[in-house]
């Protein structure tokens, strides 16, 4: 293994200038070294930004990966394109990082996960969410057992008024759904990984395309055009696991609820209990009394000495790039990805035919 993974980026909006690019461009481990994108001048941009003084740039990603010095591809394009350009990159002998969700359809999502397995190169899905201090903070807290057994959880992802109105977010055909499979993807990642439980039994689901159709609506970044809008704007699924744990899932780009929390999840169990509502609480009972403790995620101490943290996306990008280094598991495994993939897939599904999916 080289001291230097050479990496090439595949699609240079805006999250990959607002995550990806960023973030590996901290890591001396990394050097920048190919930029594609169908509006080429984005590539050349991103390249004159992030990458090195030879860094190339391409229009097709084929002929980026006939490139055989790069090790390492970052897929940042619309969901639809995920699957063909993730296989097509891990074919070439490279690992691959693609931006989430997984895919468009499950069935995409498998082709990803066996491509990873044919071609024994690592595959990982961009859940950024799972890198944030509480969330690493609350998963230890899972694993070691302090929860007990969780049985009952909720992953929220609920904007008020918040529909992006910019690139393809609003065209199914490009994206496969709107807020189930943008944010909701994120909520249930966190949800099963605190659960350690990838094996559902039954979903039942529910999509709205109610305020979507509105004229003139208020919206974080402009009223939106209710005909380019044809992705739901709301959606909730009921999950049983085959242990019999339940999750509720709810996801909402416009909603009428003053409740509003993204990529959060509540833990239920046998032990105690836990929410991500201002910061990270723990709830229990000790000694006949009930208690709530509110955990001081930002404290300090040595290790940031300066008063700097790092960033989730920060040590995304940096465990990422050091499970290629080092041959380990990546943090986000393509077999969970592939999971959450399926239950949304089947909450889609539910939602057309008024039936449950069993699995």
């Amino acid at each position: 293994m080289t001291s230097q993974l050479k990496v090439g980026i595949i699609g240079c909006g805006g999250i990959a200038n607002g995550k990806h690019l960023p973030s590996l461009s901290k890591l001396k481990t990394v050097a920048l070294v190919a930029f594609c994108d169908v509006v080429v001048e984005r590539a050349e941009k991103a390249a004159k930004d992030y990458g090195q003084k030879a860094a190339t740039v391409y229009s097709d990603y084929k002929e980026l990966l006939k490139d055989a010095t790069i090790d390492v591809i970052h897929v940042c394009t619309p969901n639809a394109s995920h699957a063909d350009i993730t296989v097509a990159a891990l074919e070439a002998g490279k690992h691959v990082m693609c931006e989430k969700p997984m895919a468009k359809t499950s069935k995409d999502a498998l082709r990803m996960v066996e491509a990873a397995k044919r071609t024994g190169k690592k595959l990982t899905i961009g859940y950024q969410n799972r890198f944030r201090p509480d969330s690493q903070y609350l998963h230890t807290i899972c694993e070691q057992g302090d929860l007990g057994e969780i049985y009952y959880a909720k992953a929220h992802a609920i904007r008020r008024r918040a529909v992006p109105t910019w690139g393809v977010f609003l065209d199914e055909e490009q994206q496969g759904g709107g807020p189930l499979i943008d944010i909701g993807t994120h909520a249930l990642d966190l949800t099963l990984w605190m659960l350690n439980n990838y094996k559902p039994k039954a979903v039942l689901g529910t999509t709205f395309h109610k305020l979507g159709q509105k004229e003139n609506a208020a919206n974080a970044w402009g009223s939106w055009d209710p005909k380019k809008f044809t992705v739901e704007d709301s959606a909730f699924g009921f999950i049983k696991m085959e242990n019999g744990a339940t999750i509720v899932l709810e996801s909402s780009w416009a909603l009428n609820s003053l409740d509003v929390r993204e990529a959060q999840c509540t833990l239920a169990g046998t032990e105690g209990g836990a929410d991500m509502v201002d910061g990270l609480r723990i709830n229990g009972e000790n000694h006949g009394k009930l208690y709530t403790t509110q955990v001081e995620l930002n404290s300090g101490g040595v290790a940031f000495y300066d008063g700097t943290q790092e960033s989730d996306a920060d040590l995304e990008a940096r465990l990422w790039i050091e499970s290629i280094i080092n041959d380990t598991e990546p943090t986000v495994k393509p077999e969970e990805a592939l999971v959450v993939t399926q239950i949304l897939e089947a909450i889609y599904e539910s939602s057309k035919t008024g039936e449950a999916v069993y699995f």
